[in-house]
């Protein structure tokens, strides 16, 4: 099963289960070879699709790599994601997509190696979001990052959804520019 719910219209509902052969075949920057040697969730089973409006997850066995999976104009899009080693001191940072504040580590700036031949080069494109990529589930209330992590908003979580999946798509767009 893929994901059929369209990017730009919102639903608390979430997304359809996954499969590992989806997933893995969803990849637009990352070679055949590389998305099947990455290691892909074992609970896909178990996960709680309709609190998710993409999976997301972090390779147990290379903690600064991650990943998402997400749909993009009708189709399944993976990208596989680095994130940047933490350098300074602990401070508050806020997700571009979530609008969720962490302390310390709590975001991270991830890199995606752009699509096609740009990538090939080298060329990267980042975003500073939850490291833990558990935007949806901080959204919707069953994840906390701590006390004033999350501002109460005079918008509905369908908007506060919508504007998220608005920051994926666009980084997304850039990876594959």
């Amino acid at each position: 099963m893929i994901c059929l719910r369209p990017i730009g219209k919102p639903s608390v509902e979430g997304m359809k289960p996954l499969t590992e052969q989806d997933i893995r075949a969803s990849f637009v920057n990352s070679t055949k070879g590389e998305a099947k040697r990455m290691h892909v969730p074992k609970d896909l089973g178990e996960r709680r699709w309709d609190d998710l409006d993409f999976l997301g997850w972090t390779d147990p066995a290379a903690p600064d790599r991650s990943y998402l999976v997400t749909e993009l104009d009708g189709r399944l899009v993976g990208i596989a994601l680095r994130r940047a080693a933490q350098a300074g001191r602990a401070r508050k940072t806020m997700c571009s997509w979530c609008l969720t504040t962490h302390s310390g580590d709590g975001v991270s700036l991830m890199s995606a190696r752009k699509a096609g031949k740009s990538g090939q080069l080298g060329n990267t494109v980042g975003v500073y979001v939850c490291a833990d990529l558990a935007c949806s589930l901080y959204l919707r209330g069953k994840k906390s990052a701590g006390p004033g992590a999350r501002f109460k908003e005079a918008i509905t979580l369908d908007e506060q959804v919508e504007r998220m999946n608005a920051g994926i798509n666009a980084f997304l767009e850039r990876v594959n520019s």
